[in-house]
């Protein structure tokens, strides 16, 4: 069996890898080729590798690099041709934007070296509709995994109990205990405010960084979290109606 296919997540450190270097550096003995097939297989997104020693080695991250200088419009090199569609919208992305693919790939980088966390993200599971979020799959589940800590959740409804005296979606006011009674007494989700852009893996959660919303509203965030906010889609409720 094939490994798996290249992930936006890898396929960012791949791209802000190939813009540090020269093409002449592209192989195989590379130091730096050889740091990021370590960082690739440590990202918590593919949990089956079938073929563990190629997966994501030298080779082939020598060979992705060389995908990058068949699509590149200045560079003189043919470079390897079967590049990938997702390659392609990629580096079209960011081709103009060295900058934010940096910042992107640190982030990844930063949140993969801490091991402990990034042990804990194995156990969030992959969603296939995430390679629209720019910042990609090991940021998205450091922020699912920042909303699930039941400690912090717990304090959060509390604290929102005691001031608003009910548990009601921050965004479009649905209230589970009203519409349900005592099964819905209680429930409620909560959804982790920060950007995905200013998460780091060694800052703690903080009660103000929560919302409390209902699971469909908690669903239209996570929709388009790169960019949609708690009040961005409170508008867009008040518009509609």
């Amino acid at each position: 069996m094939r490994n798996p296919k290249w992930h936006r997540d890898e396929i960012i450190l791949a791209l802000d890898l190939y813009f540090k270097i020269e093409p002449g550096q592209i192989h195989t003995k590379n130091p730096e080729v050889i740091a990021l097939s370590e960082v690739l297989n440590k990202l918590p997104i593919h949990e089956e590798r079938p073929d563990v020693l190629k997966f994501r080695n030298q080779n082939g991250v020598s060979l992705k690099l060389s995908n990058f200088l068949a699509i590149d419009p200045d560079s003189r090199r043919k470079g390897m041709q079967a590049h990938s569609r997702l390659d392609k919208e990629i580096f079209e992305e960011f081709v103009n934007g060295k900058t934010e693919l940096s910042k992107i790939a640190n982030q990844i980088k930063s949140t993969v070296n801490s091991s402990s966390l990034n042990l804990r993200l194995f156990s969030v599971e992959n969603e296939e509709e995430v390679n629209t979020v720019k910042e990609g799959q090991v940021i998205y589940k450091l922020h699912k995994y920042r909303e699930r800590n039941s400690k912090i959740i717990r304090s959060k409804k509390d604290r929102y109990f005691k001031t608003n005296g009910k548990l009601d979606c921050e965004v479009c006011g649905f209230d589970f205990y009203l519409k349900y009674g005592e099964l819905g007494k209680g429930f409620i989700e909560c959804h982790h405010k920060k950007p995905l852009s200013e998460l780091e893996p060694n800052t703690e959660t903080k009660l103000s960084d929560l919302a409390l919303v209902c699971a469909n509203c908690h669903r239209m965030l996570h929709k388009e979290i790169s960019t949609l906010n708690i009040d961005d889609l409170k508008l867009k409720i008040r518009l509609i109606v």
